[in-house]
């Protein structure tokens, strides 16, 4: 009884915690929570770097939960005992219900983004340099990592190849147990290639090795091969790579990426809440922008109101007082919730979850929702 009595009470305080009280409800709050990756992660600084800034100005009291993975981080915001997630892409799969989310427990998140990161590191294939890898095409029967439990990674990979037209069925999949171990796999000759960001100490271990580091480029000037890649991943952007190993800063390599962090909510959020978030992150960005590595993308400019997710209607307010909302991202956005309403229509429309099994319901779910999509005449994206 000392036990649930003690967990109760945990609990409150930490709802308490997390949602504003309806007094602060318009303005910027002075308790909030947001979560965001592990305490060693740039992601976990700049979330208290911006912290700091909102205790600076407003008096707020940020408390920053760590999570070691996805759920973790995604959980306190669907149960409400966090407002906020500076996430990764998984806020994104959370969107389209899909991966960890094809799930009873999860099903699609109404996720709506606040600002993004925006940074200079690449996300691409990193292969070892006697692979002799020099375009996208010549992966074609290359070894590639395959990583068992994070189909993220390896939706990733498919997104690169798409670039020159290829697919995992062009490649040698070789199964490896994680991410470590799928460079692990490359610096022990098993394997060829894996996924990563140009700033992760994985690939600074494979250019130390014998078979060295070489990244793939996405050249910005191939409009089909990008045309396939962003059919295949809506979220990535182009970037000339200027941080991560075996980058020429004077010549960088011409990459993709995507945003890291993502700060999101939920619909339900307070609108002038959000609106008052946003505005002082803007307003107040030289408080924050090298208090943080990484922290320099969050300026204004680097926002792309054409993304991947719609925005929160506090942020939309404040972009179109900020003149950077205009009839284009109106239209995008208007789409982007609408795919939203289908795919939640077509997952309440779904009977009998609760007694599926795990594998059972992905499948099911998997062919609902990519007939769901499109019927309304929108890319399924995750097929």
């Amino acid at each position: 009884m000392i036990f649930n009595k003690t967990s109760l009470i945990a609990g409150l305080v930490g709802a308490a915690f997390a949602v504003s009280s309806a007094a602060q409800a318009g303005s910027v709050p002075k308790k909030t929570a947001w979560t965001a990756y592990g305490t060693t992660s740039s992601g976990y600084a700049q979330a208290v770097a911006i912290g700091n800034m909102l205790k600076k100005h407003y008096g707020t009291n940020l408390r920053v939960i760590p999570g070691k993975n996805d759920i973790s981080r995604m959980a306190p915001l669907r149960d409400n005992k966090a407002g906020y997630c500076a996430c990764g892409i998984a806020a994104y799969f959370g969107q389209e219900g899909v991966f960890i989310f094809a799930d009873k427990n999860w099903g699609p998140q109404p996720i709506r983004v606040l600002m993004t990161n925006i940074g200079s590191f690449g996300l691409s294939l990193a292969t070892a340099k006697d692979a002799n890898v020099k375009t996208m095409a010549d992966m074609k029967g290359k070894r590639v990592s395959w990583v068992q439990g994070a189909p993220a990674l390896n939706w990733n990979v498919a997104a690169q190849l798409s670039f020159a037209g290829l697919t995992w069925d062009d490649v040698e999949k070789v199964k490896v147990s994680g991410f470590g171990a799928s460079f692990d796999a490359i610096i022990n000759g098993q394997s060829d290639a894996a996924f990563s960001s140009t700033v992760s100490p994985s690939p600074k271990k494979l250019a130390a090795s014998p078979r060295g580091l070489r990244w793939v480029p996405v050249p910005h000037n191939d409009t089909e091969g990008w045309n396939r890649m962003s059919a295949a991943a809506p979220v990535y952007g182009k970037v000339k790579a200027k941080i991560g190993s075996e980058i020429d800063k004077q010549n960088p390599p011409q990459l993709s990426n995507y945003p890291y962090p993502i700060l999101v909510a939920n619909d339900r959020q307070d609108a002038g809440e959000v609106y008052a978030i946003v505005k002082a992150m803007v307003e107040h960005y030289d408080d924050y922008k090298n208090a943080a590595k990484g922290a320099l993308g969050w300026k204004l400019a680097n926002q792309n109101m054409q993304w991947a997710m719609p925005y929160h209607d506090g942020a939309v307010k404040y972009y179109k007082e900020a003149g950077t909302w205009n009839a284009a991202a109106q239209k995008h956005h208007d789409m982007l919730l609408g795919r939203q309403e289908v795919i939640k229509k077509a997952w309440d429309a779904m009977s009998g979850k609760d007694s599926m099994s795990k594998e059972d319901l992905k499948a099911a779910w998997g062919k609902a929702r990519v007939a769901a999509l499109k019927a309304a005449g929108l890319d399924p994206i995750f097929n």
